[in-house]
């Protein structure tokens, strides 16, 4: 039986500070992909809306999961978001996902 959990969604940020935002950014997805658990953590550019990312997180467990949500640079990244420009988010959390490759 497969733990792993997925979350996957989108972030809207004002595009005039966007800048800081992938700055920001870049700093939580680093210090995210070194901890334990963590598979995958990528935000992406939307190619037509400079004010839109897309989310792509992967855990092997839910303690990964947890981890990860009581860490250090999340809570910064997080305090910082009026600096970001955030306007919003939506993010969905999917439980025991099974993978099975598509090519």
């Amino acid at each position: 039986m497969s733990e792993t959990i997925l979350v996957t969604g989108h972030i809207r940020f004002d595009p005039a500070h966007r800048d800081a935002f992938i700055a920001g950014s870049t700093t939580l997805m680093e210090a995210s992909r070194a901890e334990e658990g963590v598979e995958r953590y990528d935000y992406s550019a939307a190619l037509d809306d400079p004010g839109l990312v897309y989310v792509n997180e992967q855990y092997t467990h839910q303690a990964a999961m947890d981890a990860h949500m009581a860490s250090s640079h999340l809570a910064e990244f997080m305090a910082a978001a009026g600096a970001f420009g955030i306007t919003g988010a939506s993010l969905t959390k999917w439980d025991g996902a099974t993978a099975s490759k598509l090519m």
